[in-house]
């Protein structure tokens, strides 16, 4: 079977799942029920300096987008970092590590861009036998509007600063969480880098408003008539999480900078394209909050069965695997050619896929007066609109043309020498052999 253990920068844990720093890891009694569950690591609820408390809205923190079936697709939060007071996290934090010495146990922390704030706190959570510590540098209300969060993760010269003081202040690995509210995700990883980071953690949630009140007329969720931007989270934010993994994973400066991959990882296979695009491990926070603690069981075993069928013996060989494959626009195939197929026999003839291709597309499909759907080669140029519209799965595919076929729309024979061929990087209209 294959072994889920992992060790990220030096940290080991019995698999790769661990649960991101939100509310579900705000105290010790989730993070017990947490790791009984099977979770391998957890990341502490942000802490924030010794002083004044933080004080949450004692109203609606979250805001919503629902799938069809009110399967829930994306959470937005206006939840503040940890409120209960520094010490009594310590406490727990202590606690919790001495009776799981097994599992992983990272410390978030948020504290004033200042090196005085950042040198009182370390000690602190080094002496709790902490495994590490994550600096949230995401974080996109509340806290930002105060100079910390993502008013730091936007500014390469913070990011870096940061980092360093941390560094020559704890012996414990330093990962540096990103923000996702950035043009280009590469320049705050790098300068993570460049202050000495063991690792990035990404991404953060998403600056968000996810809906307005229309009898109110004011954004969701509301206290007492306002309502606030917030951070978007869950299901939903899995595209956007795995580009910027990979576009830090495809970098040569930093192909060797270990990743934590957050966002919307839901099932096992969520976490696997995190991995396969450059993730040592995952983190999860909407999951767990949708359907508990225990999701992670089914995660592990999923993981688990699937590299038995690849025949992978360790995460590690599963990690970073489809980075190579990672291309830029201009050197795909435009040789490659393929049609789409419907399968008449799993066909519930609902026409979703006519009406789309007709109305929307290249008016490839035909209907019969039977209502039978064919795809009408001489049109279809492979652009996989009616496979993503249909409602049974596997009943519309892709299927590549043969070398030699000639495609009936543009003429064009399908040729296995071009197979290397790639776009001028100039001009993708002209195809040029690659160098």
């Amino acid at each position: 079977m294959a072994d889920l253990t992992t060790n990220f920068v030096g940290i080991k844990s019995p698999n790769p799942f661990w649960l991101a720093s939100a509310p579900p890891t705000d105290k010790e009694y989730n993070v017990r029920r947490a790791y009984e569950a099977g979770w391998g690591g957890v990341v502490w609820k942000t802490l924030g300096e010794a002083g004044p408390p933080v004080v949450n809205v004692n109203g609606p923190r979250y805001g919503a987008i629902w799938g069809a079936d009110r399967r829930l697709l994306g959470l937005n939060n206006i939840e503040l970092i940890t409120d209960r007071p520094l010490e009594v996290n310590l406490r727990e934090i202590k606690a919790v590590k001495r009776d799981y010495p097994d599992r992983a146990m990272i410390v978030s922390l948020m504290v004033p861009c200042e090196e005085a704030a950042w040198k009182a706190i370390l000690p602190l959570v080094e002496e709790t036998g902490a495994d590490g510590v994550e600096l949230n540098f995401g974080c996109p209300h509340g806290m930002s509007e105060r100079g910390m969060g993502s008013a730091v993760g936007q500014v390469p010269e913070y990011i870096e600063m940061v980092t360093r003081w941390v560094k020559q202040n704890t012996r414990m690995p330093c990962i540096v969480k990103l923000t996702p509210n950035i043009t280009d995700i590469k320049q705050p990883a790098l300068a993570a880098l460049r202050g000495g980071a063991d690792a990035v953690s990404l991404i953060n949630t998403i600056n968000s408003i996810t809906s307005v009140d229309l009898d109110l007329f004011a954004p969701e969720p509301t206290i007492d008539g306002k309502g606030a931007h917030g951070g978007y989270c869950g299901p939903a934010v899995k595209p956007i999480a795995l580009n910027m993994v990979a576009e830090i994973a495809r970098t040569p400066e930093m192909a060797h900078l270990p990743i934590s991959g957050i966002g919307g990882v839901t099932t096992w296979k969520d976490a696997a394209e995190f991995m396969a695009l450059g993730a040592g491990n995952v983190q999860v926070c909407t999951a767990a909050m949708t359907y508990g603690f225990k999701v992670v069981q089914e995660m592990i075993s999923g993981l688990s069965d699937y590299m038995d069928k690849k025949g992978m013996v360790a995460t590690s060989e599963l990690v970073r695997k489809a980075v190579p494959n990672l291309s830029d626009w201009q050197h795909l195939n435009l040789n490659y050619i393929a049609k789409a197929k419907i399968n008449q026999d799993l066909c519930i003839s609902c026409g979703r896929c006519f009406a789309a291709c007709e109305d929307t597309s290249h008016q490839a499909i035909a209907m019969s007066e039977d209502r039978t759907f064919t795809v009408k080669d001489d049109e279809c140029v492979a652009c996989n609109l009616c496979v993503n519209v249909c409602p049974v799965e596997d009943c519309i595919t892709m299927e590549q043309m043969a070398a030699g076929a000639v495609d009936p729309r543009t003429g064009r024979t399908v040729q296995p020498e071009y197979a290397n061929w790639t776009t001028h990087p100039n001009n993708p209209g002209v195809v040029t052999a690659a160098e």
